[in-house]
């Protein structure tokens, strides 16, 4: 079996990179790195998760509300 881009042409472009990180030191707000790395928390009510936590390694925290239909 011959491989899949045998006979095709390329493009002429640039090759893809990984984004650049700025690394010069803690972001503004005084948020500190955490020891761990990332993390992630879950908040449940009963058997429903109403909330999820992600903190970065940075210390930067999002939360993200999960909402349900009513009556489920």
């Amino acid at each position: 079996m011959k491989p899949f881009l045998t006979g095709k042409r390329s493009l002429a472009s640039a090759p893809l990179c990984a984004p650049h990180i700025h690394k010069a030191g803690p972001p503004a707000g005084g948020l500190r790195p955490a020891a761990d790395g990332p993390s992630v928390e879950v908040v449940k009510q009963g058997d429903k998760i109403t909330r999820i936590i992600v903190t970065c390694a940075c210390g930067e925290k999002v939360e993200v509300d999960c909402l349900y239909p009513a009556g489920s």
